[in-house]
């Protein structure tokens, strides 16, 4: 049985790339260019088992996304890894992304990968 991913980005070219590594290792993907088009999916389908979360992105960035997450008793408990490429967000979890662990884009596939199963209901 494969897990679902909902992975919330807006670079395309980003999203290309990491869908086909994600479903090489198991996952089903399912992509937002941003985070109105992450609840809309949300609201329309049954739950994923995690949800891989950019934060800088046009209209409804990852913050923003968050909270509205956060705020809806259906998607509060979705298991949700924040995936930046902005250098200054440090540590593994910050408070005002409701304690959701931070993986920097640079880092390795596998990091990723290791982070993301980790944290999905399966």
């Amino acid at each position: 049985m494969k897990r679902l991913v909902l992975f919330v980005d807006d670079d395309v070219d980003v999203r290309d790339a990491y869908c086909d590594l994600l479903e090489l290792n198991g996952w089903e993907v399912v992509t937002a260019g941003d985070g109105f088009e992450a609840l809309a999916w949300l609201a329309a389908n049954p739950a994923p088992n995690a949800i891989l979360l950019d934060l800088k992105m046009p209209r409804c960035d990852g913050y923003q996304f968050r909270a509205a997450q956060l705020d809806e008793p259906r998607y509060r408990d979705i298991p949700t890894l924040v995936f930046t490429g902005d250098v200054k967000v440090e540590g593994s979890r910050l408070p005002s992304l409701g304690g959701a662990p931070v993986v920097h884009k640079s880092a390795d596939f596998e990091k990723l990968l290791k982070l993301l199963d980790q944290i999905a209901k399966v």
